[in-house]
């Protein structure tokens, strides 16, 4: 019962609090009553198709608009749609369509991550609030701007960092906020996969069903290569951030929140391509390390190889009475032993994100993973390729929030664009 009150005053404390925004007093603006019917377009329907699966089991959701560049994916998304929503929604293979909509309150986006933050400037832009995947942003510069771009349009914009809305994992972070395993020193995260080779591409012909230029949108042009769509992109710096920024960045996320900080002050990534010889460019294994002063954390990733039969928690925090380990949806407390004296868990999926995403464009008040705090989380990723990249440790300043005395790795911080795709705010 102690455990249940805790936590509802947990709870009610997020909620009060989450009703200022970091940059000042005023409220988002609220898309409607608690019962108004909310319309919401779909960009990217590979990660998309599970937004739609999400957003149709809330009530007084309707999906307006299914966007993708691939006609095959467009098509499949606005079946599955139909299968449940007595209107059907509108198919585009461009999402500028539905932001062209007045009535479209707001737009998911599940692309790949070069077009995260491009997509998202211009719907907020469009007066549209927004859900957008993670990492959120393809480089650090973009997550200034997508913050930037939430501040000056007043919306809503919510990072697909889901575990910020599991009940269990935000009850294990009450725990911690409690002291249950005293002064919280360090993270460890874990993340493990047996990935095969993406080969050596190959230059074919585009395929008939795939718009590649408007894929390719913000990103500067390449030929295409047999190898890169619809997935592997991930793994090429100038389309992707690798493992660090794919699921390093839930990873991270939950580092950070638990250990309570926002800025590292020194960043440094060792690895390699190890497993195979082919196109991919960034590390299948590799371990970064974020050092915060008073404490710190490190993200350990093998994306070849599922280390069996090691069966790392995706996150630990180590303490000075014990350790706690997020292990799913839930959590398992341990003394200096390493017996477990406490655990619990909760509802996990995408509903209960998207749910509090909707709820905060009805109430304007902050959701749990707001952009700004999503993209503190991200910048460890970004950080930690570039220290990859450069082969060095990096110096951070946390009041400027620059890399310090090291041009290369500041050249890093951004990117170019494809001419007429520069974001702006």
């Amino acid at each position: 019962m102690t455990s249940l009150i805790a936590r509802r005053r947990f709870l009610r404390q997020s909620a009060v609090a989450a009703t200022t925004l970091a940059a000042g007093p005023a409220l988002l603006r609220a898309a409607g009553s608690p019962n108004s019917r909310l319309v919401v377009g779909v960009m990217g329907l590979g990660r998309g198709a599970d937004h739609i699966r999400a957003l149709l089991q809330i009530p007084n959701v309707h999906i307006g608009y299914v966007c993708d560049v691939d006609s095959g994916r467009l098509a499949a998304a606005a079946k599955l749609v139909a299968a449940t929503q007595a209107e059907p929604a509108k198919a585009v293979g461009d999402f500028r369509q539905a932001l062209a909509d007045k009535a479209v309150d707001a737009m998911t986006i599940a692309t790949p991550s070069f077009w995260h933050a491009p997509a998202t400037i211009l719907a907020c832009a469009a007066g549209k609030h927004v859900y957008v995947e993670k990492p959120g942003s393809h480089n650090a510069r973009e997550g200034e701007l997508m913050v930037a771009a939430a501040r000056k349009y007043q919306r809503v914009v919510q990072m697909g960092a889901q575990r910020r809305s599991w009940p269990g994992i935000r009850e294990a972070i009450e725990k911690l906020r409690g002291g249950v395993i005293g002064k919280v020193l360090f993270a460890r995260t874990y993340y493990t996969a047996a990935r095969p080779s993406i080969g050596l591409g190959k230059p074919v012909p585009v395929p008939a069903t795939l718009d590649y230029s408007l894929w390719q949108g913000p990103a500067p042009e390449r030929p295409y290569v047999d190898n890169l769509v619809p997935y592997n992109w991930h793994w090429r710096w100038h389309w992707g951030g690798g493992e660090l920024a794919n699921n390093g960045v839930h990873a991270l996320d939950l580092a950070r929140w638990g250990l309570g900080v926002e800025y590292p002050r020194r960043i440094s990534g060792t690895g390699g391509r190890y497993h195979y010889r082919d196109d991919q460019e960034t590390p299948d294994t590799a371990i970064t390390t974020f050092d915060f002063g008073a404490c710190g954390a490190t993200f350990d990733h093998s994306s070849c190889s599922q280390r069996k039969p090691e069966d790392p928690p995706f996150v630990s925090f180590y303490g000075e009475q014990g350790s706690l380990a997020l292990l799913g949806a839930g959590y398992k407390v341990y003394d200096p032993k390493g017996q477990v004296i406490g655990q619990g868990t909760g509802e996990s999926g995408d509903k209960v994100h998207f749910q509090n995403f909707l709820d905060c464009m009805r109430s304007g008040i902050k959701p749990n993973a707001e952009i700004e705090e999503g993209q503190k989380s991200a910048l460890l990723c970004h950080l930690g390729n570039i220290a990859y990249r450069v082969g060095r440790t990096l110096q951070f300043d946390a009041a400027t929030r620059k890399i310090t005395g090291d041009p290369e790795a500041e050249a890093l911080w951004g990117r170019e664009y494809r001419p007429g795709w520069e974001p702006k705010v």
